[in-house]
Parts: structure tokens; sequence; C-alpha cells
């Protein structure tokens, strides 16, 4: 029997009539496959992050060529992590867990081939139309007009083939890593509608600041942390071998999340004509949701408690454990930098570089390293090529972040307080100018690390020659009776 504050294997069951992808609970080809186009995504905007620092060196490699120009590389950096990396490597832990939780298959296997089509598509038309200068006013939204219509469809595809599983499974509770999904694939849709389409056609001005706002911080929240949690939740109690140390705790995150945070998008925009009362409330409804976000943390390391071992010798653990510090890191920081006495310093500084950059490559990222580290082995059926370069990738990023983190912070402190005195632009540029070079060269530690798991991952695939043995998931493939998370 299974407990309901475990997703253990055991708790999904195989149809044993066919060992082919198609007959398997688990189709492992769609989640190399998904795997595969994040890291080729995310190689391509780790370069483009490392182009745009070069940029504020004033070091262009690539003068006066317009499709090429500073500005758009910058926006296929913020958007190719967003959709490229983290939304490919989201789709291919769905197709890991959500079958697994429920005991049953996704919709269809041919319509997970189109939606990988599609979506890399996608991304792949927006990476040409913002070389092109194709991109609307807005961050995080930049896709051209003519691409939005498309993604819209492609966020339905997505409900169609993980909603079937879950609306087929017959258990009366779901773990919570589905209740996490389930929302998150409708925020999706209704998050991309509201920050594309109803600046673009139906409001204009200040009127539509809210709504930017709201956009900018939900797709991080409502998409990206749902995806986030429900994966940490999958992963960790299989990794340490444990159930996750409250499902009650994880629940009242989850309301947690669903209460407050689609009202603090606002406070991208404080100090703006935007009515105080929203400004207010967004920065209230922040501080209650980094209080409430504090329970993931919380059931994170009480889940570890007694596991200090695994730090040493799994290092999919580690990246899990970092993220989830990081974590901590951001809810502290969040808590604080959107009162209105921290964004008269660190407004339009380096500070907001550096708390993006923590929370979505030091906690997501991160996160997803970790299924990596964990899955890779099992889709080529072969053992890491080589354990050292993994361990070079964990130290070189994890290093290299840190340090770009606290280079940032400390230059948007230093930046701010400058600012304050009406220091000339000028003084200002000079001073953060040796924080930049330490921003560059950070950034090439964390593409060196990235390096040794791209290398990893193809030499894994190709020469490897140790066989891998599952013991996590494949002694309970034989199962006939499909058995789900939920059976106490």
């Amino acid at each position: 029997m299974t407990r309901i504050d475990s997703p253990s294997p055991a708790a999904a069951g195989v149809n044993p009539v066919s060992t082919s992808p198609t007959g398997r609970l688990v189709n492992t080809t769609l989640v190399k496959c998904h795997l595969v186009a994040a890291v080729f995504w995310f190689t391509i905007a780790l370069f483009a992050g490392l182009f745009y620092s070069l940029q504020l060196l004033q070091h262009w490699p690539l003068p006066k060529i317009a499709v090429l120009s500073p500005g758009r590389i910058r926006m296929i950096h913020t958007n190719l992590i967003a959709f490229g990396w983290l939304t490919n490597a989201f789709l291919a832990m769905l197709y890991w867990t959500v079958p697994r939780l429920t005991g049953k298959r996704v919709a269809h296997n041919v319509l997970g081939w189109a939606i990988w089509v599609a979506w890399n598509a996608i991304i792949l038309a927006t990476y040409i139309g913002l070389h092109l200068g194709q991109a609307q006013a807005v961050e995080w939204g930049e896709t051209p007009v003519w691409i939005d219509p498309v993604v819209v469809a492609g966020a339905i595809l997505v409900w169609i083939q993980f909603y079937t599983p879950i609306v087929r499974s017959t258990e009366k509770a779901m773990y919570v890593s589905l209740w996490y999904f389930t929302a998150g694939f409708i925020w999706l849709g209704l998050t991309y509608i509201m920050g594309n389409f109803f600046p673009e056609y139906l409001v204009a001005g200040s009127a539509a600041g809210p709504l930017l706002g709201l956009y900018i911080h939900d797709l991080v929240g409502l998409w990206v942390t749902p995806m986030g949690w429900g994966m940490m939740y999958f992963f960790v109690p299989i990794l340490l071998k444990k159930p996750i140390w409250s499902h009650a705790l994880s629940l009242v995150g989850f309301w947690g999340l669903a209460f407050f945070y689609p009202l603090q998008g606002l406070h991208h925009f404080l100090g703006s004509p935007v009515p105080m009362f929203a400004q207010y409330s967004a920065v209230v409804s922040t501080i209650a949701i980094e209080i409430v976000v504090t329970t993931v943390v919380i059931n994170f390391f009480m889940t570890w408690r007694g596991s200090e071992g695994a730090l040493k010798n799994n290092i999919a653990i580690r990246w899990f454990w970092v993220g989830a510090l990081n974590y901590a890191i951001t809810c502290f920081q969040c808590a604080f930098q959107v009162t209105l006495t921290f964004q008269q310093v660190i407004h339009f500084t380096d500070w907001v570089v550096g708390h993006a950059h923590l929370v979505m490559f030091g906690v997501f990222s991160f996160w997803i390293f970790g299924m990596i580290e964990h899955l890779w082995p099992k889709l080529v059926g072969r053992d890491w090529w080589s354990v050292s370069l993994n361990r070079w990738q964990f130290w070189l990023i994890t290093i290299g972040l840190g340090a770009m983190f606290l280079t940032l912070t400390a230059s948007g402190i230093a930046e701010g307080f400058m600012a304050m005195q009406l220091s000339p632009r000028e003084s200002i540029l000079e001073m953060v100018r040796p924080f930049w070079i330490v921003r560059t060269i950070t950034g090439l530690a964390i593409i060196s690390g990235f390096g040794c798991l791209v290398v990893n991952m193809v030499m894994t695939a190709c020469v490897a020659k140790t066989k891998h043995i599952d013991v996590d998931y494949e002694p309970y493939e034989p199962i006939e009776n499909e058995v789900t998370v939920g059976t106490v």
C-alpha cells in the first residue's frame, strides 16, 4: 500500500503487454526529446546572456548588425529561458511524473509528438521574430503578435494531454504534485492571454500597467512555480527514499500560492502612476506569499533531516538542496525588497537582476539539473559517462551563480545610494563597471559548468559502457494492476 505523502514509483503500475514506448505507461522517448530540446535552447540562451554582458562592458562583438543588436539579444536570452529551457524541461517532467501519479497514460503519444514539434516551432519562430525586431513591448511577453494565438493553442494541447490521465484516475485523493500541475495548466493559458492580448488590443496606457505587472510575475508564480514545486515534491522523496515530512503543509503552500500570488505582480510598478492602494495591496500580498512559500522550504529540509549523507553521495539531491536554500534566500530578500523603503534604493538597479537570476536559475533551473542528473541514465540505459564531470558542473554553476548574485546585489546597493545622492549617471556607470566585469567572468563559469553537462549527456548516450540498473522505478514496472498514489 502506498502512503498519500509519498510519490513512490510503486504507486504506479504498467500494463506489461508491450515493452515498446507506445505500450508503456511512460513514453520515455518523449521525456528524452523534451530534455534535449531544453538543453539546446538553454545553450543559446546562455551565450545570449554572455554577449549582452559584454555590451555593458562596451565590448559588443557584433557591432552595426541590426538583427544581432544588444536589445534583441537580451530579449532572446529571457524568452529562451522561460519558454525554451524551463517549459521544455517541465514538459519532460510531466511526461515522467503524471502517468506514474495517476496510473494512466497521457491522452495520446501522437499528440505528444505534435506538442513537441509545435512548441519548439513556436520557440524557433519567436527566436527568429525577435532577431527581426518584431517584439512586443511586454516584459517576458516580447513574442511577436502573430505567434501569440499559436502559444495559446499549444497550451490547450497541453491541457488535453495531461488532464486526460488526471481525470481518468480512479483515486479519490491526489498527491500534492498533481494539485500544482492541474492548477498550473490553467494558469499558463490565462496568464499568457492576460499579458499578451489585453494590453495589445483592449487596454492601453497606465491602465495596462497592472496587467503587465501581473503577467510579468504570474508567469513565474503561476506557471514556473507550480511546475517546480510539483517536481520537487515528486523527486525529493524518491531520491531520499522517504515520504515528504508533511502532506498537510504542502497543501498550505498550494492554497497560499493560489490566493496571494495573483495579487502581487504590481510590485514591479512601485512608484508609477498606478493608484497607491493597488501598489500597497501588492506589497502586502508579496510579503504574505513569501511567508507562505516558506512552507515549501521547511517541508524540504524536514524531509531531508536524517539523510545528511545524501549530499555527499547523491549529486541529484545536492541540486535540490542548494535550490531549496536559494529559495529561502529569495523569499527573505523579496519580502524586504518590495517595501517602498527598499524600493527607493534598489529600483532600476542590478539588485533586481541578481534577484531574478537567483530565483529563475538558482532555484528552478537547479531543480531541473537535479532531475536530469536523476533521469538521464534511466532514459538512455547507461550510467553517467563521467561522475567527475557532474561534480565539475555542480561546483562551477553553483559558485558562478553565487558569485554573480552577490556581485549584482552589491552593485545594486551602491548604484541605488549613488542615485539617491543625485550622482551623475556617468559616475554611476564608472562605479559599476568592475562589478559588471566580475559578472561576465561568473557567466563564463556557468557556461563552462553547463558545458560539462552537455558533454556528459552526449557521451553517456553514445559511448558509456556501464549499463544502468534502475532500482527506483523498474522494480515496479511489471505490476499488472494500476495502483496510484492515494491508496491508504
